[in-house]
């Protein structure tokens, strides 16, 4: 059976969702699957709307658009209001309720509220929200293995802010447990 994983990660320039993205890519990357990363951006880049489509499979990607995510990762309004209605019947909606005030209910996919912002903010990790929906997201799917997504976080956190590879690593625990 082929596993595939179709994700669009939506928000704000500077929420880290491109760097999210890239995470959930290198976890993907790392187990040798088949793997797309496809960042979008306005020109305002932060504060302005970014967004990456991110696919997952064990069989070749015929595009790296993603145009029927069976994820949605949205991390303010106008993100969840642009692909709230693209998700498939029986996909997953992960909303960060700091900046997703408003939800539109759909009976027809798994709605997971998570307060991500405020959680990371909590717990001292400003700026780590995005980190949070992406424990979220391993929560709900299992989309790689647990050592699989640390190792990602090694790997994307840049040398010179090493000391930032355990923040995002409680972080992501802080998602799995939200």
């Amino acid at each position: 059976m082929s596993r595939e994983l179709r994700v669009v990660l939506a928000g704000f320039g500077g929420q880290g969702v491109l760097f999210a993205g890239k995470v959930i890519a290198t976890a993907g990357l790392i187990e040798d699957r088949e793997l797309s990363w496809l960042p979008s951006y306005g020109p305002e880049m932060r504060g302005g709307t970014a967004n990456c489509s991110v696919c997952l499979s064990d069989e070749p990607i015929g595009s790296p658009l993603v145009l029927d995510p069976d994820v949605l990762i949205a991390m303010n309004q106008p993100s969840f209001d642009k692909f709230v209605d693209a998700v498939v019947p029986g996909g997953l909606i992960i909303a960060d309720t700091t900046l997703v005030p408003t939800i539109k209910e759909r009976d027809d996919v798994t709605l997971c509220m998570v307060d991500a912002q405020q959680i990371a903010e909590a717990a001292g990790l400003k700026g780590l929200g995005n980190i949070v929906m992406v424990g979220k997201l391993f929560e709900q799917t299992g989309f790689c293995e647990r050592e699989t997504l640390d190792a990602a976080i090694d790997h994307c956190v840049p040398p010179k802010r090493a000391a930032m590879i355990e923040m995002n690593k409680k972080a992501l625990e802080l998602g799995m447990n939200a």
